[in-house]
């Protein structure tokens, strides 16, 4: 029987956010459920530390300059090449989209569509309410008797019935129930915990702030990030206790109600987002299984991009390639064929979901993939221990750059190059030595043999990863 799958992604998540996996500090049983009925993959990364090119990365199989889907703000995503979901419907599948897409630019309301295959449209972008009739998540809140744009500035946080992640999963449960005699694909795509960081009083209560653990921060970061001033970031280096948290989403004139912050304050309401998130998915978890689906689905659960949440001075995104930023979640769990609590730590980039859905599902992978499918590991059939021998980022002018930022990331087993084109300043990290990415070996002469393997190797892949137009049919 062909199964059906619910694709689960959320928005700025870290990989270190999950209790199963080690973290003490958060509260997430369902994901932990997820762990322990799965497939975790521990070394996941995104293919750009941003949005829009993450997402046109993951939902082709391919790198998102192949794509020509470099940076947010787009003013449409282009007909080819073909989307998954795509892909999926023209199979037969009855595709549902619930939540964020972002493709495109939202600035002129609701994005243009692109060639993506839902049926089932329930969308809905940031959660403020300057939004047109159609914004599925600000419609819902005027269904239920309140106006979202009344809402969002609560110091207390938009409440839990009328939050935007309660939204996603009201949804989804009704998309899963519909009646049909096809199998079915929910693109479920949860704002969260992306900002303006608005999780519900309560939630926010269940996370003390001084019992926060600091972020990864030395002294010596305060110069790194001078020295990197050069490439477009959404916030200055500073020390974790002067991080300040400016929300877009309000008024010019108001700051977030938390205002002064700091790092382990923003860490706690970040948490409780996530807690929110997991409270959720229990309930889309449950109705899929009360609806005897269960079985015969494939659950993902991952992300688009990390954030840095005071990381080496640094908070949320932009031209950075640190660990809590490039490096998410992703599981994969299907009952009676994906083993189940097998942890592999293998390199894997999120361009290998699309391939693996195709494979797991019957489908054939087309050529211009260049993710590689995981299935043969899911299934037992590989050893968990080694998927690709590098992983690798891009960062082409993705936001309001101020002078067109440039910069790659290769990685492999022990060694995070990063080169910033155009400029003679780049980062070189020993993980082995040096995990946290505290000591930058770039100018050290010790390292210079090392460099130059590393950037000809980024090099290459750059050059292999690149869209080399229309395929060749004859000699001449």
């Amino acid at each position: 029987m062909t199964p059906n799958i619910l694709w689960i992604c959320t928005d700025q998540q870290r990989y270190d956010t999950i209790a199963a996996l080690g973290n003490e500090h958060v509260s997430t049983p369902n994901i932990d459920s997820l762990v322990a009925s799965g497939t975790t993959f521990t070394h996941a990364y995104c293919q750009s530390p941003i949005c829009t090119p993450s997402r046109a990365s993951f939902l082709t199989g391919m790198y998102a300059s192949a794509v020509h889907v470099n940076g947010n703000g787009l003013e449409y995503f282009p007909q080819r090449p073909k989307l998954v979901t795509r892909t999926f419907a023209d199979a037969g599948y009855d595709c549902g989209l619930i939540g964020k897409l972002h493709l495109a630019s939202a600035s002129q309301g609701i994005e243009p569509r692109a060639a993506d295959g839902y049926r089932y449209w329930e969308y809905s972008h940031a959660p403020r309410d300057d939004w047109p009739v159609g914004h599925g998540y600000a419609d819902w809140v005027r269904e239920k008797g309140k106006i979202l744009g009344d809402l969002v500035p609560d110091p207390d946080g938009v409440p839990t019935e009328y939050h935007q992640t309660t939204w996603c999963a009201d949804k989804t449960i009704e998309f899963m129930a519909q009646k049909r005699d096809t199998p079915w694909l929910a693109s479920v795509n949860i704002y969260d915990p992306h900002p303006p960081f608005n999780a519900p009083r309560e939630y926010r209560d269940l996370f003390d702030p001084a019992d926060m653990p600091g972020p990864l921060f030395r002294e010596s970061d305060l110069a790194e990030q001078e020295r990197l001033s050069f490439a477009d970031f959404q916030s200055k280096g500073c020390y974790p206790e002067e991080l300040t948290w400016k929300n877009d989403y309000y008024s010019a004139e108001k700051d977030a109600p938390w205002k002064p912050s700091d790092a382990r304050l923003l860490k706690s309401v970040y948490y409780a987002m996530i807690k929110l998130v997991d409270d959720q998915l229990g309930r889309i978890l449950q109705a899929l299984e009360e609806s005897g689906q269960r079985d015969n689905t494939i659950v993902v659960f991952t992300s688009d991009h990390g954030e840095t949440l005071g990381d080496h001075g640094l908070l949320q995104k932009g031209c950075r390639f640190y660990e809590g930023l490039v490096r998410v979640p992703l599981i994969f769990s299907w009952p009676g064929h994906i083993e189940a609590g097998q942890r592999s730590d293998a390199l894997v980039e999120l361009s290998d979901k699309a391939p693996t859905l195709l494979q797991l599902c019957g489908q054939e992978i087309p050529e211009n993939m260049t993710g590689k499918s995981l299935a043969p590991i899911l299934t037992g059939e590989v050893s968990p221990e080694h998927h690709r021998d590098f992983v690798r980022c891009e960062y082409y002018d993705a936001l309001k750059a101020r002078d067109g930022t440039l910069a790659t990331m290769y990685r492999d087993r022990r060694y995070k190059l990063v080169v910033y084109h155009g400029r003679d300043y780049g980062e070189l990290y020993d993980l082995q030595e040096d995990p946290d990415e505290f000591d930058n070996q770039w100018e050290n002469p010790a390292f210079a043999n090392i460099r130059a393997d590393l950037i000809k190797r980024s090099f290459d892949t750059s050059v292999i990863a690149m869209d080399r137009g229309p395929r060749r049919i004859g000699g001449i």
